[in-house]
């Protein structure tokens, strides 16, 4: 009998320490549809024996789980909304990991024309000229917010749209499979569109403008404003994350021969 309690104290202890080195991570949609969390996390517990908990959400959801003290560190891509966490002292700071862009997805009739667009400024002046249906995330996301950001760079306004305007506040994969079974126009981070296998008769039409570019970055959750969240592992989870290994594993992520994601950390 007293084995079995001294067995069993011990597979307490080695839970209560498998426990202490988990952490919580708001990542955005748009992260976690490209497929390369199932790359970077298995590598992440092997190297530090780290597990990572992820929150798939939105980078305003991400943001407000940074700012409520509910995770413990945030990897999201709005680098104006990052700021103003920063500033309002949700976090400690901002440390770029990797970049990809924007594309515009539509039916390969392209009946707004958006192909031959010079600039995406252009090809969104063209899908609102055509009333082609368009679908938007409509989600406080990342990806909703730099489009929201392009319509008003074009001198348009989604308030005023008709019935071709559809928001349908949901994740990148769920916008995408509506914008597919619609036939409709769409922006998308590249490399979910790259792992998003219900395509359909959509195609990438549009892509190359450098407004288009696509920064996500690592912001760890201020420990002064919530003292329980984990900087020790977020720090080293931060130190994996521009590590030459973490390069290597996110430069050769590829699906069809084509790079997803570029890394950029300064180490």
């Amino acid at each position: 009998m007293k084995r079995i309690m001294l067995g069993a104290l011990a597979a307490l202890a080695m839970g209560t320490a498998a426990l202490a080195e988990e952490m919580k991570l708001a990542v955005t949609t748009s992260f976690h549809n490209s497929g390369l969390a199932e790359v970077l996390l298995p590598e992440i517990k092997a190297d530090l024996g780290l597990e990572v908990q992820l929150l798939v959400v939105g980078t305003g959801q991400a943001i407000r789980l940074g700012e409520a003290g509910d995770v413990d560190a945030i990897l999201v891509h709005s680098k104006k909304a990052e700021e103003a966490f920063l500033a309002g002292g949700n976090g400690t700071h901002r440390r770029e990991i990797m970049y990809n862009d924007f594309v515009f997805i539509g039916p390969k009739a392209d009946p707004a024309t958006i192909a031959g667009a010079g600039s995406a400024k252009a090809a969104l002046q063209k899908i609102a000229a055509a009333e082609a249906a368009f679908v938007s995330r409509g989600d406080d996301s990342g990806t909703h917010k730099k489009e929201l950001s392009l319509w008003a760079v074009a001198d348009l306004s989604p308030d005023e749209f008709g019935d071709w305007y559809n928001a349908v506040g949901a994740g990148m994969g769920a916008a995408l499979n509506t914008a597919s079974g619609m036939g409709g126009y769409i922006m998308s981070d590249r490399a979910s569109w790259l792992n998003f296998a219900n395509k359909g008769d959509l195609v990438l039409l549009y892509s190359g403008d450098p407004v288009l570019f696509n920064q996500y970055a690592y912001l760890p959750v201020n420990p002064e404003k919530h003292p329980h969240v984990k900087s020790e592992l977020v720090a080293e989870l931060e130190t994996w994350l521009v590590s030459d290994k973490a390069k290597e594993l996110i430069n050769s992520y590829q699906i069809n021969g084509e790079a997803l994601f570029v890394f950029n950390a300064e180490q």
